[in-house]
């Protein structure tokens, strides 16, 4: 598998930069999302642990829920099915200071459990407030996409899909048949996560919509108590997203 690799120059700069703004650099094409690294900051130093360290090099969006969400950042291809895991930091708090909304990335994490997110994110591909912005104590949103770069994430949201995962010039007889795998020319892969703008204030001029629906917590778990039994497997679901195998790490 070819690696993709950053010049001498980006490495010195990432590795003390605290990002604003990153692009999302994918074999469907690229675009840009301004973090809010002001009001999630547990979020932000976490997911960028991840890009600078390059984990998020070569992972793949395996999730894909039209009208949904679009998910990434916990596998990626070695050559072989299944897919490797990407390697987690750990979990980190949880920051439901923002909503669900269309264009925003926000963290997966598993069921019953508002502070197990670690690698895994997801874009909100509508208004997805009502149930996100409660369940589990609340997915947090970290960022936003800017620009026009909706148009790329609706483009690999609308691609056809085996299971959960998002392919290209994979037939559903393909799907369909045990005996056949894809390969690294089918998957929608992030070839890096780079840094554009670490200002510390251009997200100045966002208005993030808040989370006013989280109003009433379990002091104990950080759950809403207006989630319902399914709100758990569904967070489980986001983070396991195709329910893949892991092989190894990195």
């Amino acid at each position: 598998m070819i690696k993709h690799l950053f010049s001498a120059a980006l490495l010195v700069a990432s590795s003390s930069a605290m990002a604003t703004i990153v692009e999302f650099q994918t074999s469907q094409g690229s675009f840009q999302v301004n973090l809010f690294d002001q009001t999630t900051p547990k979020t932000v130093e976490n997911f960028m642990k991840y890009v600078n360290a390059d984990r998020y090099q070569d992972v793949i969006f395996h999730r894909s829920e039209p009208n949904f969400v679009l998910q990434g950042g916990g596998f990626f291809y070695e050559g072989s099915i299944p897919l490797s895991q990407v390697e987690s930091f750990g979990n980190v708090d949880n920051e439901p200071v923002y909503s669900n909304v269309r264009g925003t990335i926000a963290m997966a994490k598993l069921g019953g459990d508002p502070n197990s997110a670690s690698s895994q994110w997801f874009f909100n591909l509508k208004d997805n407030s009502v149930n996100l912005d409660v369940q589990n104590g609340g997915f947090t949103v970290f960022g936003q996409v800017i620009g026009d770069g909706m148009d790329i994430v609706d483009k690999i949201a609308k691609l056809d899909r085996c299971g959960s995962i998002p392919l290209v010039d994979y037939s559903q007889e393909k799907c369909a048949d045990d005996q056949v795998n894809p390969d690294e020319s089918n998957f929608i892969t992030i070839n890096a996560v780079t840094i554009i703008d670490d200002s510390e204030n251009t997200a100045e001029n966002l208005e993030p919509k808040k989370n006013t629906l989280l109003t009433t917590t379990n002091p104990d778990t950080g759950n809403n108590n207006s989630e319902s039994s399914s709100g758990s497997l569904f967070s489980m679901l986001m983070l396991l997203g195709a329910g893949l195998f892991v092989r190894r790490k990195r």
